[in-house]
């Protein structure tokens, strides 16, 4: 039986997430190389070639045909969310949709197997500890929250009708607040978060909890 697994805001070539993000490696050009090394490890020791995951947006940055070449290195059978930083979404800036869908296109021969804005997990593991079964609700974007002051692209946001959420965007910001999973691999020191880990906190209900320690070094 495969797994499934969650992550988000790889940020792969982006020369000052690091800095931006305390993530542990040099502020140099080598340094985003050593990065981006490190996050496939991390994430090739944790995900298997079969399993399924959901990538909750941010995947690439910098020169794009470096830094999207990574995709395909990263075991497991992804599916894209897209972010605010993916060149597939619609807030990236694009005032013609026609290259919403190059773009798009793009991401999937990149190796993505499916490019969406939002879903909706509802598992039998999942949807037996969500009120009223429901499910949960994947987004890029939390409720509410940034990693920067005030919060931006309201407009991109999924409103609050009390479901349990499953986002990214937030960096280090925390790993847990409220209803809000964010599974980014800021949150995660570096790696990818389990179906199992994701049920485990839902089920201890809402809360809030800090981001573990960076442990994906190369």
């Amino acid at each position: 039986m495969n797994d499934q697994f969650h992550s988000s805001d790889l940020h792969f070539g982006h020369a000052r997430i690091a800095e931006f993000s305390g993530r542990p490696f040099p502020h140099t050009p080598d340094g985003v190389l050593e990065m981006n090394e490190a996050i496939v490890d991390a994430w090739n020791a944790t995900v298997g070639p079969h399993d399924l995951v959901w990538v909750h947006g941010d995947v690439a940055m910098g020169t794009i045909v470096d830094s999207l070449g990574y995709i395909a290195r990263l075991n497991g059978v992804l599916h894209l969310i897209r972010g605010n930083h993916d060149r597939c979404s619609h807030q990236y800036g694009h005032r013609n949709p026609a290259k919403v869908a190059e773009w798009t296109e793009r991401y999937l021969e990149a190796g993505f197997a499916s490019v969406t804005d939002t879903a909706t997990l509802a598992t039998d593991q999942v949807v037996a500890v969500t009120p009223n079964r429901e499910g949960v609700l994947m987004t890029h974007f939390p409720y509410e929250g940034d990693s920067q002051e005030g919060d931006r692209y309201s407009q991109a946001r999924p409103r609050d009708e009390g479901a349990w959420l499953l986002h990214g965007h937030v960096h280090e910001a925390w790993r847990q607040r409220g209803r809000q999973i964010n599974v980014g691999i800021d949150a995660w020191g570096g790696r990818p978060v389990s179906i199992d880990e994701i049920v485990e906190l839902i089920a201890a209900g809402p809360r809030d909890l800090a981001p573990l320690p960076w442990s994906a070094t190369h």
